[in-house]
């Protein structure tokens, strides 16, 4: 029989004396819990394997450890099937207003160009890579096999997506995040730490740096000035032609991985109105590419 959770974290043989918990907001997909022992805090993650979202935990626990090592996120300090516990940084979370401010922006930048660069040097065993066309390409699928209500959507999401793939060109592979949320940068009052690695994987930087403009929206100004911080020059007409493209992909995916999970998840999260913000997001990204 299958343990309760609670009990299953109180079973834990990680902890010294007995154990407080609280649940955690904000998952989306996992549950999460603060544990205070005798002597620290901690984060516990409950989740398993979600296959239609290209979530696999043995990459997430790679992708964690490899942070911890290159000082980006919390230390791992056990891990069994489905559940992890990291140490609890003391620290308030940003959202989205906080990340397009000037005193954030450039650090936030600077936090993701060393996730993309310092990464690589301490992963161990197979890691994933995360295409977002390839993804974006099954999640299609998912959803004429299950027969979503935008089933019918899914030929024009092709023929669009398979336009942006072309546009992108070749790329240059980094150690991308794949989740530039606001609510997976902490701030701890003298430094910054990125958390959650669920969509870790090789990847283009543009889709980090997409992800993090559209998710936090950012204006044009603050868009161009972020592609300047992370090259390290102003961008040109050919690279700001290739962001907005996948800043494009990545709002496409973000619908889609909303009309999945509306399928998928037994999570109380209402993600009929997700999908509904992020197409009027996405279809706003590709009138500025259609209109370049």
């Amino acid at each position: 029989m299958e343990i309760p959770a609670i009990e299953r974290i109180k079973s834990l043989p990680v902890w010294h004396g007995r154990i407080t918990l609280s649940a955690l907001s904000g998952g989306r997909t996992n549950l999460n819990y603060l544990i205070k022992d005798g002597t620290e805090k901690y984060v516990v993650r409950l989740g398993e394997d979600i296959p239609a979202h290209h979530v696999l935990r043995f990459n997430e626990l790679a992708a964690s450890r490899a942070a911890y090592a290159a000082g980006l996120s919390p230390e791992l300090v056990y891990s069994e099937s489905g559940l992890s516990v990291l140490r609890y940084i003391d620290s308030h979370t940003l959202d989205e207003s906080d990340v397009a401010k000037p005193e954030y922006l450039p650090r936030v930048v600077e936090l993701m160009r060393r996730c993309h660069l310092d990464m690589p040097k301490h992963l161990r065993g197979p890691v994933l890579m995360f295409w977002v066309f390839h993804v974006i390409r099954d999640y299609a699928a998912t959803l004429v096999e299950r027969g979503s209500p935008y089933a019918a959507k899914m030929p024009e999401y092709l023929k669009i997506a398979a336009g942006l793939e072309a546009s992108i060109g070749p790329i240059t592979p980094v150690f991308g995040h794949n989740d530039m949320m606001a609510a997976n940068i902490l701030d701890d009052g003298a430094r910054l730490w990125l958390i959650d690695w669920d969509y870790a994987g090789f990847n283009s930087p543009l889709f980090d740096l997409g992800g993090l403009a559209s998710n936090n929206q950012l204006s044009e100004a603050q868009e161009v000035s972020m592609l300047e911080m992370y090259f390290q020059a102003p961008p040109d007409a050919a690279l700001l032609a290739r962001y907005n493209a996948m800043k494009c992909a990545s709002l496409m995916r973000e619908v889609m991985w909303s009309m999945v999970s509306e399928l998928t998840s037994d999570l109380d999260i209402d993600y009929a109105s997700y999908t509904a913000e992020n197409i009027a997001r996405f279809k706003q990204a590709l009138a500025t590419v259609k209109q370049g």
